[in-house]
């Protein structure tokens, strides 16, 4: 049996090719009928971009190797990587003078990372539309990255 061997360490630049493919992906999913799949995928994509902004604020934008950080930024909770991405009085400003980004937010936030074990009655149609829209998630995510 051959040894296991570690992932290679992501970089900020690896994160947002991740979101954008992923943010594609659930697209295309939705326009297929493929609701559980995109809803996923859209919540994946969020998930990337967060991490995106956090790998910035590291050295060389690498996301970040300390075992003791690590613990905290390899999650798939999109509130505590906005406080990691020190982005989260942000966007309570932002959601403010926005109000479909808060919504936005709001259902996005709400997406749990077990969706994926799901068949049915997830809104991937609305995720996706959270995540990618003029004032989606994603968009806002972009201008910090």
């Amino acid at each position: 049996m051959a040894p296991a061997t570690l992932p290679s360490r992501k970089t900020r630049k690896d994160f947002q090719r991740l979101a954008e493919l992923r943010a594609k992906e659930a697209a295309t999913l939705s326009k297929t009928g493929n609701q559980q799949g995109a809803y996923y995928l859209a919540g994946f994509a969020v998930e990337c971009a967060l991490k995106a902004c956090i790998a910035k604020k590291t050295r060389r934008h690498d996301f970040p190797a300390d075992k003791e950080y690590a613990a905290k930024v390899y999650t798939h909770n999109l509130d505590q990587l906005l406080k990691l991405a020190h982005l989260d009085a942000q966007l309570e400003s932002d959601m403010k003078a926005r109000p479909l980004l808060a919504n936005n937010w709001d259902l996005v936030r709400g997406g749990k990372v077990d969706s994926r074990y799901e068949t049915s009655k997830l809104g991937g149609r609305n995720m996706t539309l959270a995540v990618n829209s003029a004032d989606g998630v994603l968009q806002w995510i972009k201008l910090h990255w």
